[in-house]
C-alpha cells in the first residue's frame, strides 16, 4: 500500500491541473461546471488566484489579488508553463452569493463566505440558523465536488490529450494575444 504522503505528492499535479482547466472552463463554458440541479447562474474569478511553475529547476509564484485586477500576469504564466494552484471563487444563485477560495495540492475551501441567514431574534431561532449555515456551506462543497467530477470524466476521456489539452493551450494564446 501507498504511503499517504507519498501518494499525496505523486497526486497533487491533479489537483493543479483541475484549478487550471477550471480557470479555463470558467472563461469558456461555464454552464457546464453548474450542477443544474443547485440552481447556481454564474461562476466567475474572485480576487485571487496562484499560479507556479516548477520547470527549469526553479519555482515561480505568480500571485494576482485585488477586485477587478487583471490577469494577463497569469495568462503569462500559464504560457511559461504555469499551473494554478489557488484560487478564489464566486458562485451566485439570484440574490445569493458564495465567495472561498480553493487550493489545489489538497481541494480544501478556505474563506468561504455564503450568503446571510436569517436573523437569530429567539433562542428558538439558534438551531434553523445553523442548519440554514449548514446547508449553504455544503452547497460550496457541493459545487466543488460537482466541477471535479466533471474535470475528472474529462481527464480519463481518450479526447483528453488531443482535444481538451490542445483546446486549453489555444485559449492560452488567444487570451495573451488579447
Amino acid at each position: 500500500m501507498l504511503d499517504v504522503s507519498v501518494a499525496y505528492n505523486r497526486y497533487t499535479f491533479l489537483g493543479h491541473e483541475f484549478l487550471t482547466w477550471l480557470w479555463y472552463m470558467i472563461e469558456t463554458d461555464t454552464q457546464k461546471l453548474l450542477d443544474p440541479k443547485a440552481e447556481l447562474e454564474d461562476m466567475y474569478i474572485g480576487n485571487r488566484i496562484v499560479l507556479e511553475n516548477s520547470s527549469h529547476n526553479r519555482d515561480e509564484v505568480v500571485t494576482i489579488k485585488g477586485d477587478g485586477a487583471g490577469l494577463e500576469e497569469g495568462v503569462i504564466a500559464l504560457q511559461k508553463g504555469a499551473k494554478v494552484t489557488e484560487i478564489n471563487l464566486v458562485v451566485k444563485a439570484g440574490e445569493n452569493e458564495w465567495r472561498f477560495n480553493l487550493k489545489g495540492e489538497s481541494l480544501n475551501i478556505g474563506g468561504l463566505k455564503s450568503p446571510e441567514t436569517g436573523r437569530v431574534e429567539s433562542a428558538e431561532d439558534v438551531e434553523g440558523a445553523v442548519l440554514e449555515k449548514i446547508y449553504l456551506y455544503e452547497k460550496a462543497v457541493d459545487l466543488t465536488n460537482y466541477a471535479y467530477q466533471q474535470f475528472i470524466k474529462s481527464r480519463v476521456s481518450p479526447e483528453w490529450e488531443q482535444v481538451v489539452v490542445k483546446n486549453i493551450s489555444r485559449w492560452i494564446s488567444q487570451a495573451a494575444k488579447g
